[in-house]
């Protein structure tokens, strides 16, 4: 097994104090390669330069991802936001694989986010960028969470945005609603999943199963759908779950 910081320890040590200074710079270099897990050159120079770069895009899906678990589970609407930006971002099969893997990654979060953030201070378009993308994510499935509004300020902050700012950006991303009084928007609820005002809730459940199924974006790009398509089916998913979690809200049910 190759330990660079043991190595480097002992060359200089030997330049200072010959066997003495060898032996104290092995140890010290062992304590160096302990606290930093590296087992190659590379590996020592990117943890001494502040850890392992992060890709841009890699970077966005484990933030996309540490925010849709924070509320304890991914939901479907999610899934969807993450892959609407992936359409957004035009990515081919290949990146859109590593994405998802990234997105999987990120929902236990780790030290990787707190590198790939730290990285890029200063950089206010990309910062910027990455905070509107959360704020997104962070929307799709109803208001932001305090859990969600947390990590967003935190991520910020290590981007080296002004909390004022940061703020602003959400407002950019909250997702336009229409101005309906809240009986009407019931009524469109019920109308867009096809069931009656006294449906039972195993009924509504069933007929929101079966319209998600129907436009589930994922049954399109098997089918080798066009992007636009894809694109429409994945904002007629958004309704369907938000006319869902009304009407389960009205209803009471789970």
């Amino acid at each position: 097994m190759f330990w660079p910081g043991t190595l480097v320890g002992v060359v200089a040590g030997w330049a200072l104090a010959s066997i003495p200074g060898a032996m104290l710079g092995a140890v010290l270099g062992q304590v160096l390669d302990r606290r930093l897990p590296v087992r190659s050159w590379r590996g020592l120079l990117e943890q001494l330069r502040g850890g392992p770069r992060v890709d841009d895009r890699e970077l966005l899906f484990l933030l996309l991802g540490r925010l849709a678990k924070s509320r304890g589970r991914v939901m479907d609407a999610h899934i969807q936001q993450a892959r609407a930006e992936m359409l957004r971002l035009r990515l081919d099969d290949a990146a859109r694989r590593q994405a998802i893997d990234a997105f999987g990654r990120g929902k236990s979060g780790g030290e990787l986010l707190d590198i790939g953030l730290r990285q890029r201070r200063g950089q206010d378009a990309t910062a910027e960028g990455l905070l509107q993308a959360c704020w997104r994510m962070a929307w799709a499935a109803g208001a932001p969470a305090a859990t969600e509004k947390s990590l967003i300020l935190q991520w910020g902050e290590l981007l080296g945005v002004p909390r004022a700012r940061i703020l602003a950006l959400a407002a950019g991303a909250e997702p336009p609603r229409a101005p309906v009084t809240p009986r009407e928007s019931y009524t469109q609820a019920l109308r867009l999943l096809g069931v009656a005002a006294d449906a039972q809730p195993e009924d509504i459940k069933r007929a929101y199963r079966r319209l998600i199924s129907l436009n589930h974006p994922d049954k399109l790009e098997g089918l080798g759908a066009s992007p636009e398509r894809i694109a429409a089916a994945t904002e007629k998913t958004r309704e369907i779950q938000a006319a869902y979690l009304l009407v389960r809200e009205r209803r009471g049910f789970r």
